[in-house]
């Protein structure tokens, strides 16, 4: 493929020409890959020229700047934050990405030898009788599972070190602050807000065992309205902490705090591209409304409220049964006292099916105690 800009614009941006072809290459690569999930009869190869692109920009963000190849790190950083950067980045000063493919594990034991050390002074999560929590998308801890939910390996996931402000360092996340004990996934006519209120769900069987509950309501517009909800539990919540600082704080503090960790493991091209994994504070990118109970807070996240957030959803949804998608959800530390940054949770949905979405009964009157 080439281009001919005639001389238009090349004066004004000297990568400008460069910027296009990749560009007219990505939508070329994207729209092959498009197909080749809607089509069964054309197994389309991935192109090797993205891969040696993504490989020049990762290795100059690692420091490796030789005098010899500087211009052309310089470049392929430059044509693939044009290009290849996603559309939910919020994170100022994040550049790096938070997400760690889990097959390179012998280039992480010092990462995670440090990891192991900054959580030994606190106590892990007791393990929890899991079998009185359910939801109504199943979960199934096995590999090449349909339509259900596991917990992906914390370590998949980089998060703030202690001495993120002075060398940029993040390790791996570890083990997370709470645990996911259920997963359910809803359809109405309308937008499904508050769903803590539910008889029977997660939080009142958690509140019942004196443990708190932190509810992710992730709420996808459309002709029906769709929400994913997972339900995190907890001892009760230490004082003077992050997270109760977080669940006790105002919404300008949890708009501020409140961080994304997106990745797609398994999927076509063009949706890793579109949702990336570079940490988004979700508070700045779409509405979220929060609502504290007794023993929960609910925090409903309106994806329907961003333009671009729908627009990648939209893309997603059209082939979403053929995806693998991982979620971190964290608070961002922003002072040294607040590091290192810890999980609250994690969550891995595997080839989602529409259909299975369940219409919830709520009760407007009942209240969780």
């Amino acid at each position: 493929m080439q281009i001919d800009l005639k001389g238009w614009g090349v004066g004004y941006f000297p990568s400008f020409q460069q910027h296009c072809l990749l560009q007219m290459l990505n939508s070329v690569a994207g729209l092959r890959e498009w197909f080749s999930q809607t089509d069964d009869t054309h197994i389309v190869p991935r192109l090797p020229v993205m891969m040696s692109i993504a490989s020049g920009s990762f290795s100059s963000k690692k420091g490796r700047k030789s005098q010899d190849n500087s211009n052309q790190s310089v470049s392929a950083d430059q044509l693939h934050s044009a290009g290849g950067q996603s559309v939910l980045l919020d994170e100022e000063s994040d550049e790096d990405e938070d997400y760690l493919s889990p097959e390179p594990e012998e280039e992480l034991d010092s990462q995670k030898a440090e990891n192991a050390m900054k959580q030994a002074d606190e106590d892990p999560l007791e393990l929890l009788d899991l079998s009185s929590f359910s939801g109504n998308l199943r979960r199934v801890d096995r590999d090449n599972s349909r339509d259900c939910w596991r917990i992906p390996d914390g370590n998949n996931f980089k998060v703030r070190s202690k001495t993120f402000f002075y060398d940029k360092t993040k390790i791996p996340a570890g083990k997370p602050l709470m645990q996911l004990v259920a997963v359910d996934w809803f359809k109405d006519v309308k937008r499904l807000d508050h769903v803590a209120r539910r008889q029977g769900c997660a939080v009142q069987v958690a509140s019942e065992k004196g443990l708190f509950t932190l509810v992710i309501n992730v709420q996808v517009p459309g002709s029906s309205h769709y929400s994913m909800v997972f339900y995190f539990v907890s001892k009760p919540l230490v004082a003077g902490s992050l997270l109760q600082h977080f669940v006790d704080g105002d919404d300008e503090f949890r708009n501020s705090r409140f961080k994304l960790i997106p990745s797609v493991p398994k999927g076509s091209w063009i949706v890793r591209q579109s949702v990336g994994s570079t940490p988004c504070i979700l508070g700045k990118a779409v509405d979220c409304t929060y609502i504290r109970g007794p023993k929960y807070l609910e925090i409903d996240i309106d994806i329907g409220s961003s333009t671009v957030a729908n627009g990648v959803l939209g893309l997603v949804f059209g082939v979403i049964t053929t995806l693998v998608v991982d979620m971190a959800f964290l608070i961002q530390a922003n002072t040294y006292e607040e590091l290192p940054e810890r999980l609250i949770g994690a969550v891995r949905v595997s080839h989602l099916e529409l259909s299975s979405a369940i219409v919830p009964q709520l009760d407007s009157h009942s209240s969780t105690e």
